[in-house]
């Protein structure tokens, strides 16, 4: 059946990003133009502009993979999920790092970031995240001060049940990615303590 959700997903972002695009170009020739201008210099607000426009565009990338429609047999380039993952982190509490095999498919893409974002939620504070492939297989590891693991997504998400119940929006990702494993055909295991998180599918 037609996943109308993930669809809903993708056209969003789709029709999104090219304006952003356009804006981001705009800003781009507005910044030359003030640069070649005798005395003047990119302004303060041009500045702010523009990197409000870069997140928007890394938000946009990233929610486009993780929650649009993973078509059958696609396939994503391992350097652009380095790319979303380090523009969308980019000046966060988070360091987030992968190493992807060159291809993957857009499918396994989709469950690796579902993975990272609900991996952020454990590290409030900020923290290290590695994401790394082997033998068909992803493993995550996570590392901050102390972890909060919420059992009200934590729970359903390694016993493999659904969790759509008092869910906030920020959390649509403990619901989507017990759906995104089961389509890829893979089963989550998952360690943790106080410090250390382990997710590998």
């Amino acid at each position: 059946m037609t996943d109308l959700t993930a669809l809903v997903g993708s056209r969003i972002c789709h029709d999104l990003i090219s304006p952003l695009g356009a804006i981001g170009n705009g800003m781009e020739l507005l910044a030359m133009a003030a640069a070649e201008a005798p005395g003047d210099a990119p302004s303060e607000e041009l500045a702010l502009i523009s990197d409000s426009v870069a997140r928007a565009n890394a938000r946009i990338r990233m929610f486009r993979l993780a929650f649009g429609a993973a078509g059958d047999g696609a396939e994503v380039a391992g350097r652009e999920v380095c790319e979303i993952l380090a523009d969308y982190y980019g000046g966060s509490r988070h360091n987030v790092t992968a190493e992807p095999p060159a291809a993957l498919s857009r499918a396994m893409a989709r469950v690796a970031l579902l993975a990272v974002l609900c991996a952020e939620t454990a590290l409030p504070r900020g923290g290290r995240i590695a994401l790394s492939w082997s033998e068909g297989r992803v493993s995550m590891q996570a590392e901050t001060e102390r972890m909060s693991l919420d059992p009200r997504l934590w729970t359903p998400l390694t016993e493999g049940a659904l969790c759509h119940e008092d869910l906030r929006p920020a959390e649509v990702q403990f619901a989507l990615l017990p759906i995104a494993l089961a389509e890829a055909g893979r089963r989550l295991t998952f360690d943790h303590d106080e410090t250390h998180l382990t997710l590998a599918f």
